[in-house]
């Protein structure tokens, strides 16, 4: 079995900041990609940012610049760190793993409120 447990919403007014955790647990001898989606009411799911465990990122557009995502492969942990919030960042953010032969696995989501 794995666990995937998000951690690190909240509200907050538009321009600051949170960071997002992501702990991934069980059964594991590799982590593979990680990555953040979010979902907003009435949108489909979508990439914010991903990592791969030799580090290397992409983001989508609308977070470019405002995002770092980074990882512990050590510790199977990876953090969002998200700056100058937008209101249009709120959703519900999911943690993604990818691991061991290619099987992915979901977090629980946390809730990102972006308002004054």
């Amino acid at each position: 079995q794995v666990q995937v447990v998000e951690s690190g919403g909240g509200l907050v007014q538009p321009g600051g900041s949170l960071r997002l955790s992501c702990a991934a647990s069980g059964r594991i001898f590799r982590v593979n990609v990680m990555g953040w989606y979010r979902q907003a009411p009435g949108k489909q799911r979508e990439l914010v940012a991903a990592i791969t465990n030799g580090g290397q990122t992409n983001y989508a557009d609308s977070v470019k610049g405002r995002c770092t995502i980074s990882r512990d492969n050590a510790k199977n942990t990876m953090h969002l760190q998200m700056n100058s919030l937008k209101p249009e960042d709120t959703a519900v953010y999911y943690c993604n793993v990818n691991i061991n032969f290619g099987r992915d696995y979901w977090g629980q989501g946390t809730q990102v409120t972006v308002s004054s």
